[in-house]
């Protein structure tokens, strides 16, 4: 439960001899953006976190922006978070490991929101939109990276608005800042429309963000009820088609309802990957496994700054495109996946992949916007351990092989296609743009690869005993 109250002057100016240093930090970079406002508004956690209350962010500070004329930039409200980086030090709510690395999560998050004409007071709704985004990465302990998308599939602030999706980027105005328990960065949430928030999955969230109204500080107007294909569907599309293709996309990984059963050991086969699927008990990954899914789903959330493959040049050839690719399944900061000893690797024949609506609809962008660029694509349950990737033949690291393309290591499958194999599932496939639930289940097969996948209602993956 939060309080709105105003800020403590005292506080605000560091005054208080025992304030939290990681606060005063981020209070330095407010006051540079907004010296005449010491004492903004705050919502406020009655009950800390780490003291058992429900909420991670101990204050969401909120400020009037005045904008930039010259930049066309509206008046509009700041949101700034406090908590999920280390406010404190103490170990209280995240460990202490040193002033070089990020502190706590290492970012805040921020929120732009379009001031209405006589609005004398910010909206508050938007706190426990940041709230409920901070319990995601508390729990699931999960950052966030400039680029992510999140999908809400509801209006953020619960009226009958479009915008119902949320993009993630880098706020434009408060710069990444040092403090005593480390690096802190500010990530601006950007509100945006379900068509918006597909196209920023097949392609990258920054493409689509430099094509949404809200001028350059990317401001949320509530209001908005066109999406930016709408007000030029032939421009915007087109510059969306052009960057998929010359591109591709860089989203490799997504949290998924999904399951994989392997077809060709009998049900009672004590080895068979079915006691990994939906109503049973499931294995666990191992810990290198498990960090390994991790690093690629946070890689591929964030912007590419340090691109997996070279540029793909519009001009390419085939042939060309076929000495580009190299991706790898290697963590930055970690080496590339060696089997855990105690789990073999399994080589299968024979695999049904299952899909809820919303996953399978990713399955066009997996194929096109990453394995025909050489790259990956996973797929992680949120229902247990079970993750499925999808290699090209390309992709470095991977146990899946051209001879063997069907490989488990515990839940974790990988499944290797060729670019032949991929332009004739892509055909198959065409239709999964449609998110009509009414014409579930849907099944596709390729007998000659011995490759199934079915797209099953939300309720299977929900009511798994029924």
């Amino acid at each position: 439960m939060d309080e709105i109250r105003p800020n403590s002057g005292a506080q605000a100016h560091g005054l208080v001899p025992l304030f939290p240093p990681g606060l005063q930090a981020i209070y330095g970079e407010c006051r540079r953006l907004y010296p005449d406002q010491a004492n903004p508004l705050q919502v406020t956690a009655i009950v800390k976190y780490w003291l058992g209350g429900p909420d991670p962010l101990d204050y969401i500070s909120m400020y009037r922006n005045m904008g930039c004329a010259a930049q066309d930039v509206q008046e509009h409200w700041h949101y700034v978070s406090f908590g999920l980086s280390d406010l404190y030090g103490d170990n209280r709510v995240h460990e202490f490991t040193g002033t070089d690395g990020p502190s706590g999560f290492g970012f805040e998050l921020t929120f732009r929101l379009k001031r209405e004409v006589g609005e004398t007071a910010p909206p508050t709704w938007p706190a426990e939109l940041m709230q409920g985004l901070a319990r995601y990465v508390f729990q699931s302990e999960n950052t966030f990276c400039s680029g992510d998308h999140v999908s809400w599939h509801s209006p953020l602030d619960n009226s009958e608005s479009r915008i119902q999706h949320m993009l993630l980027t880098e706020d434009p105005q408060m710069h990444p800042i040092q403090t005593p328990f480390g690096t802190v960065s500010f990530l601006q949430i950007v509100g945006v429309c379900a068509e918006e928030l597909q196209a920023s999955q097949q392609w990258n969230g920054q493409g689509i963000l430099e094509l949404i109204a809200g001028g350059p500080w990317l401001i949320t107007d509530m209001r908005r009820g066109e999406t930016i294909f709408e007000i030029d569907p032939h421009l915007q599309q087109e510059r969306v088609d052009q960057g998929i293709e010359t591109e591709g996309s860089n989203l490799s990984g997504v949290s998924a309802k999904c399951v994989w059963d392997d077809l060709s050991r009998p049900p009672d086969d004590e080895e068979d990957s079915r006691s990994i699927c939906i109503g049973s008990q499931p294995r666990r990954l191992s810990n290198k496994d498990t960090e390994q899914i991790r690093e690629t789903l946070r890689k591929g959330l964030e912007f590419n700054s340090k691109a997996a493959l070279p540029p793909i040049s519009s001009q390419k050839q085939n042939h060309d495109r076929a000495q580009s690719r190299k991706d790898s399944l290697e963590s930055e900061s970690s080496a590339a996946i060696v089997p855990h000893e105690l789990v073999r690797t399994r080589q299968l024949e024979s695999v049904h992949l299952k899909f809820n609506q919303e996953s399978g609809t990713l399955l066009p962008l997996c194929l096109r916007g990453r394995l025909l660029h050489g790259r990956h694509f996973t797929y992680k349950s949120i229902n247990g351990d079970t993750a499925i990737t999808f290699v090209s033949t390309g992709v470095e690291g991977a146990f899946a092989t051209e001879e063997h393309p069907y490989a488990a290591h515990g839940p974790w499958l990988q499944i290797l296609l060729t670019e032949e194999f991929v332009e004739q599932m892509l055909g198959d496939l065409h239709e999964l743009g449609s998110r009509d639930e009414s014409k579930l289940p849907k099944e596709y097969s390729w007998p000659e690869k011995k490759l199934k996948i079915s797209i099953l209602p939300d309720s299977v993956f929900d009511n798994p005993l029924q």
